[in-house]
């Protein structure tokens, strides 16, 4: 009985984590090639903006554009950053500078000054239901 009664709890426990979460896809537009990969990154505060994703994700490239599926976010505020991985190394390659040699974005095509752009400036809501976020490579 103490067995049944534990898997219930536990369908019970997962159905209602998932039912909290929603999925966010996010096309990306303006890609140049197909080679390498499209490697996302969704950050959900200010502090961690660009130091600690919550959620990574990559897909292959393909020119024009692809749509990258991020599963179970609680609803709320996020903020993505995404590069077009070129020469599939696993990093965004910089000049001496720091500059990005990559093409990259960020949501809400949103552009920093000499820098990259607030969490603020990045921030989308994500509703319960989902959503899609369009961001367009530069």
């Amino acid at each position: 009985m103490n067995t049944i009664r534990s898997a219930a709890c536990l369908a019970l426990a997962l159905f209602s984590c998932a039912a909290g979460a929603a999925d966010l896809t996010v096309r990306v537009t303006d890609i140049k090639s197909s080679q390498g990969k499209i490697m996302v990154a969704v950050y959900d505060s200010p502090g961690g903006f660009l130091r600690s994703p919550v959620q990574t994700a990559q897909v292959a490239a393909a020119p024009g554009s692809v749509d990258v599926v991020i599963k179970d976010l609680p609803a709320g505020g996020y903020g993505i950053a995404l590069y077009h991985d070129a020469n599939d190394n696993g990093k965004m390659d910089r000049n001496f500078m720091g500059i990005p040699l990559e093409d990259y974005a960020f949501s809400n095509n949103a552009l920093g000054e000499m820098g990259p752009p607030s969490f603020d400036q990045v921030k989308l809501a994500l509703p319960a239901a989902g959503a899609t976020a369009t961001i367009s490579l530069r």
